[in-house]
């Protein structure tokens, strides 16, 4: 599995670039199967997550050019899946993006239970509803799921019972090529959600909507090829900027995506932190107050994460951690995932002041000395919210369980050396 070794309390210096949004790169990659052109993905995260998408692409007859570790060019002429790899479908969660562009190449699949992270229920419910509803039968067995249409996609008018945005990114990539209109309602807008949409809309879809709650759709006989570059990670930027201030350092994010950033960085204000905004860079200096801001008439201030535009519920661990490094006290509430904030014993353990009220929320007193710690990385979030606290902590941790940071972060130990980090991998 291997291990960081931490050696914490360093600054670091300079600046650092984003990766490929994992959570866009993964519907993307599932999208070139809606054609059968060429299509050319540019700037994709070279991660586990990535790396095994490609794998089940290749399982199912996509042609796979690389040009680069982050630029490739995939044909899905010829598509033959009847059942997928089982092993490989339940490395990652995002594998489930698949099953709408499959049922537009062929009328049968059959699909393992999702994997991903241990943060909680994660229900497909709402993926089910929404391809139902456009004319797929989908027969549920105790390990998996057989999607079937006999004939072709009907556009329906949707609305899902939860702002789910693999289920909305199935509903977008299976109505695109449904006779008609489908409108979707309570549709998630979440970044990697829009940006699916211009991919489509690039290939010759007809997205509109896009950004809002309601998508509407229109239908095509078929999509072309063409490029599409993968926008910057907001959560890796805010993952950055967390670094930066819990060890009292200067760096500028390059190409930070800024129009993604806008209620992360609000958020992050509670905690006395600011950034500075130098075109499309933003730089984070090192005389942050830390200090947080309580609410009107002296009430303890919150911090919770909601579906977009509001604070994303992958960086509520990231939250967590600088908050403990902070001056005052803050509730964080995790309102969307029952398990995602069972790392906090961790913290605890290094020294961090925190009362764990119940699954869904934390009530964190800082600011408080973390010491060095041995730690085992729980989930992608919360593994680099730990990796955080270590850098921030006195003397030397230990992360085990890396593949889990890993499967979201790009080599993520050499870029943060190249900052001035103490951090070295052993496999």
């Amino acid at each position: 599995m291997g291990q960081f070794i931490v050696e914490g309390g360093h600054q670091l210096k300079g600046s650092i670039y984003p990766q490929g949004n994992k959570n866009e790169a993964l519907p993307v990659l599932a999208g070139v199967i809606l054609t059968k052109e060429k299509v050319r993905i540019k700037n994709l995260p070279r991660i586990i997550d990535v790396l095994h998408m490609i794998d089940i692409l290749k399982s199912v007859g996509v042609e796979v050019e690389q040009h680069d570790d982050h630029d490739y060019s995939f044909q899905a002429v010829n598509v033959y899946p009847l059942e997928l790899d089982v092993e490989l479908a339940r490395k990652l969660r995002g594998s489930f993006t698949m099953v709408a562009p499959l049922i537009t190449r062929s009328q049968h699949v059959k699909f393992p239970k999702p994997g991903g992270d241990k943060i909680g229920r994660r229900r497909i419910d709402t993926h089910i509803h929404a391809l139902s509803l456009l004319g797929v039968h989908i027969e549920v067995l105790d390990d998996g799921y057989v999607f079937t249409c006999n004939s072709s996609l009907i556009g329906q008018d949707i609305l899902l019972d939860e702002a789910s945005v693999t289920a909305t990114e199935n509903a977008i990539m299976a109505a695109s090529l449904a006779k008609g209109i489908t409108i979707i309602r309570n549709a998630a807008s979440e970044p990697h959600v829009q940006q699916l949409c211009h991919f489509i809309n690039r290939l010759g879809g007809k997205i509109s909507g896009i950004g809002s709650n309601i998508l509407t759709i229109e239908g095509v006989n078929e999509l072309g090829g063409g490029e599409h570059e993968i926008a910057a990670d907001y959560l890796e930027v805010g993952s950055f900027i967390g670094m930066a201030v819990v060890t009292h350092s200067e760096i500028t994010i390059k190409n930070a995506g800024l129009q993604y950033l806008r209620m992360i960085l609000k958020v992050y204000e509670k905690l006395g932190i600011h950034v500075i905004q130098e075109g499309e860079d933003i730089f984070v200096p090192g005389n942050q107050s830390l200090k947080i801001i309580s609410d009107y008439h002296g009430a303890i201030t919150k911090i919770d994460d909601a579906p977009w535009p509001g604070f994303p519920a992958d960086l509520t661990s990231i939250a967590l951690v600088i908050a403990t490094q902070c001056d005052g006290t803050v509730l964080i509430f995790e309102k969307m995932f029952e398990s995602r904030l069972f790392f906090v014993d961790k913290l605890i353990n290094m020294g961090a002041k925190i009362v764990l009220c119940d699954p869904h929320r934390a009530v964190v007193i800082g600011p408080s000395q973390l010491i060095g710690e041995e730690l085992t990385s729980p989930d992608i979030r919360a593994g680099v919210a730990l990796l955080i606290a270590a850098l921030s902590a006195k003397g030397k941790s230990v992360i085990h369980n890396i593949v889990q940071i890993d499967r979201g972060y790009e080599r993520i130990d050499e870029r943060l050396k190249s900052l001035g980090a103490k951090i070295e991998r052993v496999i």
